[in-house]
């Protein structure tokens, strides 16, 4: 049977998504059965207050001293509540756009806030209280998608590939596709075409450094926390010893299936360059790191999609465009949200869960076979339980 499952019933389901760039909340809603992706609903992104996102980052450096998420301080699990709560405003407000009610959607599937990631220590955390969630909506919660994955030896990341296979499913005009997602971290999911009614291959991984980086040493040095459009990247000098440094790296050679920290790369790579020198190398060592990700690939994809934070970046736009040697765009073109497209995700991983279908495949997080997972939470009277 194929790991993608039969038909079901389709479901309103609502997805939420808050990456590793901190930007804030990104909610989105679809019509799936977890299997197809019927049509989609309204999307929303509610930003995060600079005190909030000061309170994820000193919550990310406590997090890295920590042997794991269960001996997580009380700041902590107060930040967690606060991060709840303000998961349960983008829902109200996302249901506020077409006037529906907690009622009309079945499910919500809920990432959580990152603030550590550890496969290699078989831990991942990512802030987000489930039961909390269904309480304040009065709506079913699916969280902590990542745990069962690791627990079957898998990396517990990335898990957005099924839903690119889903969307290509529905339409693509090749069939070798690389879809690259450039937020805090950068990934890419290499899918392939058969026979119809076969399944795709899937190959996913993370590729390297994504907005992290950049977004740092731009906030240090022109006091945005983003390189807008890529402007200071734009004006300056890329030092070839760095990059070459860069890519010196072991994990650009290790073979896939493969994940990071936020925090694995860090702007030490570029200590003591201009702003703008600095911000034109980090921008490099995106774009090389996506280039030496092909040599993981079974065959060189037709063409590549690009989505996330990074695909608003001109700059970097202009250098993948240059390093790549086939056709690159940002997802827009096939009919793609991009950036609602990671919380359309974990609505569709929900419905997924609900139904204990697979949402990880040995190809795309290295679990020893396909796995399903996710907590459940009823908003009164169920207690919450693992798939």
């Amino acid at each position: 049977m194929s790991v993608f499952g039969a038909s079901g019933e389709t479901k309103c389901a609502i997805g939420l998504m808050s990456g590793t760039s901190m930007d804030g909340v990104d909610a989105a809603m679809i019509y799936t059965d977890g299997v197809s992706v019927d049509r989609l609903g309204p999307s929303v992104t509610v930003p995060y207050s600079a005190a909030m996102q000061a309170a994820i980052k000193e919550a990310m450096a406590t997090a890295a001293t920590l042997g794991g998420k269960e001996d997580a301080p009380a700041d902590i699990r107060l930040l967690e509540q606060d991060l709840t709560d303000f998961h349960a405003e983008a829902v109200f407000e996302l249901l506020s756009i077409t006037g529906q009610n907690p009622e009309s959607v079945d499910v919500i599937g809920m990432h959580g806030q990152t603030v550590a990631h550890r496969p290699e220590r078989g831990w991942t955390w990512q802030l987000g209280d489930g039961g909390r969630l269904a309480g304040r909506t009065g709506i079913a919660v699916v969280n902590d998608f990542r745990a069962a994955d690791m627990l079957a030896g898998g990396e517990g990341a990335p898990l957005v590939p099924l839903y690119h296979a889903a969307l290509l499913n529905r339409k693509r005009d090749h069939d070798t596709i690389a879809v690259l997602n450039i937020g805090g971290v950068a990934n890419v999911s290499w899918v392939s075409f058969g026979a119809d009614g076969e399944d795709p291959n899937i190959i996913a991984f993370d590729t390297g450094p994504g907005n992290a980086m950049l977004n740092d040493w731009a906030e240090i040095h022109t006091g945005l926390n983003y390189d807008k459009d890529g402007v200071l990247a734009a004006r300056g000098l890329v030092h070839e010893e760095v990059i070459m440094g860069f890519m010196a790296t072991p994990y650009f050679d290790e073979s896939p299936p493969k994940s990071l920290d936020r925090d694995d790369f860090s702007i030490q790579t570029v200590r003591g360059l201009s702003a703008e020198d600095g911000a034109a190398c980090l921008t490099d060592c995106i774009v090389e790191s996506v280039v030496a990700a092909q040599s993981h690939f079974p065959s060189p994809p037709d063409t590549w999609y690009i989505c996330g934070g990074g695909a608003h970046n001109q700059t970097l736009m202009r250098r993948l465009h240059r390093r790549l040697p086939v056709q690159i765009n940002r997802v827009e073109v096939l009919g793609w949200r991009g950036d609602a497209l990671e919380a359309e995700a974990f609505a569709y991983l929900a419905v997924r869960s609900l139904r204990g279908l697979a949402l990880s495949l040995p190809s795309t997080t290295g679990c020893r076979a396909p796995c399903t997972g996710g907590f459940h939470h009823q908003p009164t009277g169920t207690r919450p339980f693992y798939r």
